[in-house]
């Protein structure tokens, strides 16, 4: 079997404001009425220090009081470059990650957490890790994105969102490696943490290619006559480093 392994960088782009050419972007969905959504916190602080990404929100402000996954995102960066795995090969997307949050429900990882994900933004697809200060998830999802259109399944629902809740994993500040790999060949997903498997999904078809996603995130249920109830002051920092994607093909 042969391997490639391509080092995901361009942190730099991230402060430089340059969009042509650019590694990462602002993550961003188009708006019904028009215009886009964009996952950008005002007083978003980020440092970029010998090769690591360090992006620090101290109180959480976007909010949408109508559409789930505007309100769940509150800053988000795409990459500009898509990853797929090899014809009956496998993709395996590895990365450093610490975690801290901030004012946040202790034990409640929906009220606050730092993620990554890679997104078929096509078909709505997305596969992640949220991770908490003391509790993480993996997380296998179909959305309605706008313009996706969802794969069609044997059996089960259309949409879902699947979370396996881990605890006793990680504690705030410390890192870990985190990997996600898809193998196009036995059409299978398997969630990594430092080397150990913590999740296999089966039978998933075809996925890919992926935007790659890093994120600080809520995700609260919009109260009906209510609206958001994501933001009550907390906030978060994420820190990522060595993002790597390895590419094998049999």
């Amino acid at each position: 079997m042969a391997e490639e392994i391509v080092e995901v960088g361009g942190f730099g782009d991230i402060v430089s404001g340059v969009a042509e050419g650019a590694a990462w972007v602002p993550g961003s969905f188009p708006m019904p009425d028009g215009g886009a959504w964009v996952y950008q916190e005002p007083e978003a602080v980020v440092v970029i220090q010998n090769g690591e990404l360090i992006v620090s929100v101290p109180a959480f402000s976007r909010a949408n009081d109508h559409v789930q996954f505007f309100d769940n995102a509150k800053h988000m960066y795409w990459s500009t470059r898509q990853f797929a795995a090899p014809d009956a090969g496998i993709l395996t997307l590895e990365w450093d990650q610490a975690v801290r949050i901030l004012g946040g429900h202790d034990g409640d990882l929906y009220d606050g957490f730092v993620s990554f994900h890679l997104l078929d933004l096509a078909k709505g697809v997305a596969l992640n890790f949220f991770v908490g200060n003391d509790v993480l998830s993996t997380v296998h999802a179909h959305l309605p994105f706008p313009g996706a259109t969802a794969p069609v399944r044997e059996a089960g629902p259309k949409y879902f969102c699947w979370f396996d809740e881990l605890r006793g994993k990680a504690e705030a500040g410390e890192w870990h490696c985190y990997a996600i790999r898809v193998d196009a060949g036995a059409e299978t997903v398997t969630w990594l943490l430092d080397g150990e498997e913590v999740k296999c999904a089966e039978g998933t078809g075809a996925l890919g290619p992926f935007t790659l996603a890093m994120g600080i995130m809520t995700e609260k249920d919009i109260v009906p006559g209510k609206g958001s109830v994501s933001c009550h002051g907390q906030g978060a920092q994420g820190r990522w480093r060595n993002i790597r994607a390895v590419l094998e093909t049999r």
